[in-house]
């Protein structure tokens, strides 16, 4: 049983080599499975790619790959599936809040017959900021990816080369890996896992980050479309009512003059109204040009141990062309 692990790696030159020996001893201690890693950098400027290059030196199940820029965490983890063989393949981070110890908790689970498998915390050991975007995103996800209502998902998950390949199809500039799975599979599994406290530095996840990837649900909803619309039926259904009130007391009482305040009143928020449904319409546009432009998903700038390992799409699409010409 083959295991890719990817870890997208950003500024982890302190961590990212205990990681992925403690990931390597975890394998050495359960008989019957091997590992495969697969350590992308994502346009970290310090010494991680030397960390990274040093690993696969040691190890020769260790590839590396090397981003040409800073593309984000999901960008990242499809350039790392891109070039995992396994028959499962395990995401993780590379702070040790994902701690290498609790794979096989996972490996364990998703051999019951599962599609996907998130760790859960029963316990988390993050900040109040983080632990607040988690409850949002944990929110909005549900509404916007129609994530099921009894699922949690986290950056510790665990899936089949079958989602892989289906994963993997998805090459546009902007992906959100779980909403992917979401649309993949149904059979979910969640198991408990100890969440570790970061050991170096601090998240590299900065407020315009985080707005960035809960952007990316977008890609995957027409819900704020939806929300807009209905923003506009309750702000022309309010403007009706309001006419209309003000038509019974002009007729009731003539010499109450309009006011000016309350007219300023109305046309602000309509106003307001109008610009947030463009801003949204805008949103889908810009997104719409961007793909249109063919706006890269991640541009590889260079690689260690990969050999001639063909990226998954590409693989797929010349077993194909091998079979038309067979037939």
């Amino acid at each position: 049983m083959l295991i890719s692990v990817v870890i997208p790696c950003y500024y982890s030159e302190k961590s990212i080599r205990k990681v992925s020996e403690l990931v390597l001893e975890e394998f050495d201690k359960n008989p019957g499975y091997e590992c495969e890693m697969v350590l992308v950098n994502d346009g970290s400027t310090d010494g991680t790619f030397s960390e990274i290059k040093a690993l696969c030196e040691d190890h020769p199940n260790i590839r590396g790959i090397n981003l040409m820029r800073n593309f984000g965490q999901h960008n990242a983890l499809m350039a790392g599936l891109n070039y995992t063989s396994g028959d499962y393949v395990l995401g993780m981070d590379d702070d040790f809040q994902t701690h290498p110890s609790q794979i096989f908790k996972l490996i364990h689970k998703i051999e019951e017959g599962f599609d996907l498998v998130y760790g859960i915390y029963p316990e988390v050991k993050n900040g109040p900021i983080k632990n607040l975007t988690s409850i949002i995103n944990r929110k909005t996800s549900r509404v916007m990816l129609s994530r099921p209502k009894e699922v949690e998902s986290s950056n510790f998950w665990i899936i089949t080369s079958a989602v892989r390949d289906e994963v993997v199809k998805y090459d546009t500039f902007n992906p959100y890996v779980d909403a992917v799975f979401y649309r993949v599979t149904t059979k979910i599994g969640m198991v408990p896992v100890e969440h570790f406290k970061r050991e170096y530095g601090s998240s590299g996840y900065t407020f315009r980050k985080l707005l960035k990837l809960w952007l990316a649900y977008w890609n995957f909803s027409i819900i704020p479309l939806r929300i807009s619309f209905f923003f506009g039926l309750f702000s022309a259904g309010a403007g009706v009512i309001l006419t209309i009130i003000l038509i019974i007391n002009r007729i009731i009482y003539p010499d109450i003059p309009l006011g000016w305040s309350s007219t300023m009143c109305a046309m602000v928020f309509l106003f307001g109204i109008v610009l947030m449904v463009l801003g949204i319409i805008g949103e889908y546009l810009g997104k719409i040009i961007l793909i249109l432009n063919n706006t890269p998903q991640y541009i590889i700038r260079e690689t260690r141990n990969l050999g001639h390992l063909r990226p998954a799409g590409m693989a797929r699409e010349i077993v194909n062309e091998e079979k038309r010409e067979d037939s």
